[in-house]
């Protein structure tokens, strides 16, 4: 169910507390991707997100998605704490709609030159916009089936054999699809596709992936040598689809 944001210009996916699942521009609006050139200390690189936005004559509120960086996978407990002062931060700056975090994020572990700290590496934030062409962004989706008060349910925690990849591959496309089903779009509106995983996944490249993502598996695949935020998660795919990208 999407939910309207209209201090963001934008509507989004319910997820979960440090995230949504997914967010699309309102009409007369669209979807601004910004890198940055170099991975930044959280806190200073939300102050210069905020200059960035500022600059862009835009809200606060305009802030739509992020992109983080951390040293390693963590364990459940560390991640819930990593969670609890970034969410505090969120709210602080206004972001909450009715209780519930609007900001789509993917937030991996890179496995070569990590930084030494938790980094933000780029965000995505609202503009106005004549044209009608829609633009997105899904958040990063891991191998997780579900997810209760009990605890992630993770398809073949921890293994990397070419079955449980496969595996962890199916769960993670279907949770996609439901997600760009519930932003009214498909795989067709897709423009970018970002794939995080230290595993040897070659071999569902021409059977699985490419042949599920149809015409947005023709712009191809950016794969990241990293791992999902939490041990035992192996896979992580995330996608947007944007008419303008800067490096900040």
């Amino acid at each position: 169910m999407l939910i309207g944001n209209p201090r963001g210009n934008y509507r989004f996916v319910p997820g979960i507390a440090p995230f949504s699942s997914a967010v699309i521009a309102d009409p007369g609006y669209e979807i601004v991707h910004a890198r940055l050139r170099e991975l930044t200390p959280l806190e200073p690189g939300f102050a210069h997100l905020d200059r960035c936005l500022q600059a862009a004559s835009r809200p606060r509120t305009a802030l739509c998605g992020v992109h983080l960086r951390i040293p390693k996978p963590l364990t459940s407990q560390a991640f819930d704490e990593f969670n609890r002062p970034y969410i505090e931060g969120l709210r602080a700056w206004g972001l909450d709609v009715d209780g519930a975090n609007p900001v789509a994020r993917t937030n991996v572990a890179l496995a070569v030159n990590p930084p030494a700290q938790a980094c933000l590496a780029g965000f995505f934030y609202t503009v106005p916009a004549s044209d009608a062409h829609p633009t997105f962004v899904v958040s990063g989706t891991p191998e997780v089936q579900a997810r209760s008060a009990a605890g992630r349910q993770i398809v073949a925690p921890g293994e990397v054999s070419p079955a449980a990849m496969r595996l962890k591959a199916q769960c993670v496309l279907e949770v996609l699809e439901k997600r760009l089903s519930e932003l009214e779009m498909n795989w067709d509106a897709v423009l970018s596709v970002n794939l995080y995983t230290t595993a040897d996944i070659h071999a569902l490249l021409p059977t699985l992936l490419l042949p599920a993502m149809g015409r947005a598996g023709r712009g191809g695949i950016n794969w990241y040598y990293a791992r999902p935020p939490v041990q035992e998660l192996e896979l992580e795919i995330d996608l947007f689809t944007v008419r303008q990208q800067v490096v900040v």
